[in-house]
């Protein structure tokens, strides 16, 4: 493998800034070599609210093998997120962490080249698609839970089987089967090298394992492709197999493989965590989790419950309060294609700059309160006059998440199956730490008890 390889360099990209360039930031490089990579991985939030009280809410720091400037609050979210003067670079801030993992994966794609595969993607969000999720996700859901009756589970175990299942089902249109277990790993080993101090995939690292799962899974769907171009499948995957471009032509099978990669995971790690966490928050305010049961109960059981999620309006609000107290995604990165001022500073071409999710979600400016778990948050009444990039779990602007209403649909439907049969009890200091990076999960995996209600 080539040195330029190693370093996910393209020849496009703008050269590294000389740590120089920054000195007028004010902030804190660390140690040698690995900066600050530990006391970030270590415990985020803290660490972002310490750099904020001595250096301010715009400030430099090295990790993770390279040197940003974090710029908080929702204006900054507004400015890299939204960005309307395209000054900001997805696929050159995602690249050094994610390139030898996710290459070509939506999330990794600039402008026009977004723009177009977004296009192409998007057909698989349809409505017509998304009422065949529904079902597949409904049938799904309530099969796997039944056996959850009377047990104290790991749920973020549980849940990650679940969510790996059902986007099987849903995106591929067909069961995992026996190779179910590796595909799993597979993601496990991709995701936790995106975090790896090591940042090279040298023997024996973890960067190692994740480049060969990469490997593992683009051969597992490419050898699904030709089958699904000349088929009639509605899953996402055939569907994007027979999609075409602007100019009428179909995507490559690597482009379809890398694609399927990175959208697999996000459909089941990032809603994983969102379900762990909302679980969580339902157990330790069981006021909440009746109000949720309730309402539920309001719904007509002669109708299909995918006719009728869009009435669960308090389940939703509680899914956003559980994105906001934890967001799947606690920081997104960007690269700065042209120099721009912010916050009193003048920021050169070619700095890497971070937007800070769970930062910002925690400003009490914006959340009073911000470690209470409270829905009623998300009321229009409550919404009203409030920075509209203050809450961002699914990004903003062009790179907006693509599967934000898939996600709210699964798990409205998880909610409800879930409080139909059993209430969720949780043992004092059940899921009270959690490894925050790469993607939020508690490092105990959320023991909780699901009590079967009485019937009548």
């Amino acid at each position: 493998m080539t040195e330029a390889v190693l370093d996910n360099a393209s020849p496009h990209w703008l050269p590294r800034q000389p740590k120089s360039a920054l000195d007028h930031i004010p902030g804190n490089d660390g140690w040698p070599i690995i900066g600050n990579t530990f006391r970030l991985l270590a415990d985020p939030t803290g660490f972002a609210q310490h750099m904020v009280a001595r250096y301010g809410p715009v400030y430099r720091n090295t990790a993770l093998g390279g040197t940003s400037v974090m710029l908080l609050g929702p204006d900054a979210n507004e400015l890299i997120l939204f960005d309307r003067d395209k000054t900001f670079s997805s696929e050159q801030g995602w690249g050094p962490i994610l390139n030898l993992l996710f290459p070509r994966g939506l999330m990794l794609m600039d402008f026009e080249q977004h723009r177009a595969d977004r296009k192409t993607l998007s057909v698989a969000f349809k409505p017509e698609p998304m009422r065949h999720y529904a079902t597949e996700l409904d049938a799904g859901i309530a099969t796997a839970i039944g056996g959850w009756g009377g047990r104290t589970v790991r749920f973020y175990d549980v849940v990650k089987t679940l969510t790996l299942d059902l986007a099987a089902t849903s995106f591929l249109g067909v069961p995992l089967g026996a190779e179910a277990d590796r595909i799993n790993q597979a993601f496990v080993d991709e995701v936790q090298a995106s975090v790896s101090p090591i940042r090279k995939p040298w023997p024996c690292t973890q960067m190692r394992k994740g480049v060969k799962a990469r490997a593992y899974l683009v051969d597992f769907f490419e050898r699904e492709i030709p089958a699904r171009r000349s088929g009639d499948g509605q899953d996402f995957f055939s569907q994007f197999c027979r999609a075409t471009d602007d100019d009428g032509a179909p995507l490559t099978a690597l482009a379809i493989a890398d694609h399927m990669n990175f959208l697999m995971m996000a459909a089941h790690d990032t809603i994983t965590s969102s379900a762990t966490s909302l679980v969580m928050l339902l157990a330790r305010n069981p006021d909440w989790q009746e109000r949720l049961r309730a309402e539920v109960a309001t719904l007509d059981t002669a109708l299909p419950l995918t006719e009728q999620l869009d009435r669960l309006v308090l389940t939703e609000y509680a899914f956003k309060e559980s994105l906001r107290m934890m967001p799947p995604v606690p920081s997104i990165p960007r690269r700065a294609l042209k120099p721009f001022r912010f916050g009193g500073f003048d920021i050169p071409a070619g700095t890497s700059v971070g937007v800070g999710i769970t930062y910002t979600h925690h400003m009490a400016e914006y959340w009073p309160d911000p470690d209470r778990f409270d829905p009623l948050r998300f009321t229009p009444e409550a919404s009203k006059g409030r920075h509209r990039f203050a809450w961002v779990p699914f990004g903003g602007g062009a790179h907006m998440c693509i599967g934000l209403h898939f996600a709210t649909m699964q798990m409205r439907l998880l909610i409800a199956h879930l409080l139909t049969r059993y209430r969720i009890e949780a043992s004092a200091g059940s899921g009270d730490a959690w490894q925050v990076f790469p993607i939020p999960r508690p490092k105990d995996g959320l023991p909780v008890t699901f009590v079967p209600l009485a019937t009548t």
